[in-house]
């Protein structure tokens, strides 16, 4: 990754501040947090203000203080840099997509003329599913109900189930895809 045509170091890639935000959030001092770690006061202090690196034992055990595991402590303290990408467009069946893709989810801007259907579950089983219908009315059809969906509403099912989109009408619609966290 660069940042403004320079590559970023590892110790660039994270901000442990958000240690001090977490902290403050719930009232606590460095030494309440070290206390209920077993972190030292000193080491904490260095981290909030990234003065030093942060060991993996360090992060779980101030992980556990916030009642997060230590990937989330990560992932929070990941560089608060933007990320920028292109879409991409597709057509399936009778749909016309415009798409954008992150790590975690997918959006799509979707339009089709009324009789147009689209039915693909097998491309994103592992997420969550959500339709929201901007213009016009659009059916969806899953295994035991139907929602038809009028400008303004929407609808959130797990996409593992089959599915089929139907333009009623001429429509468009904004559809989300979230990954599923993984499960233990």
């Amino acid at each position: 990754m660069a940042l403004n045509g320079e590559q970023l170091g590892i110790a660039d890639m994270f901000d442990f501040s958000v240690l001090r935000e977490m902290r403050q959030g719930r009232n606590m001092t460095i030494a309440d947090v070290s206390e209920q770690s077993g972190v030292s006061p000193a080491v904490i202090s260095k981290l909030e203000r990234n003065q030093t690196k942060a060991e993996l034992e360090t992060l779980y055990r101030l992980s556990r203080v916030f009642d997060i595991n230590t990937m989330e402590l990560l992932n929070l303290a990941e560089n608060r840099t933007s990320h920028t990408t292109k879409e991409t467009q597709h057509v399936s069946s009778g749909f016309q997509f415009r798409q954008i893709r992150y790590g975690n989810l997918r959006c799509l801007i979707g339009s089709a003329k009324a009789g147009g259907w689209v039915s693909r579950p097998e491309v994103h089983a592992d997420d969550y599913e959500l339709c929201w219908c901007i213009e016009g009315a659009v059916r969806i059809t899953l295994p035991k109900e139907r929602h038809e969906l009028s400008a303004g509403e929407a609808v959130q099912f797990d996409a593992v189930l089959e599915h089929k989109y139907e333009a009623i009408s001429d429509c468009r619609i904004i559809v989300i895809h979230i990954k599923k966290e993984k499960r233990f």
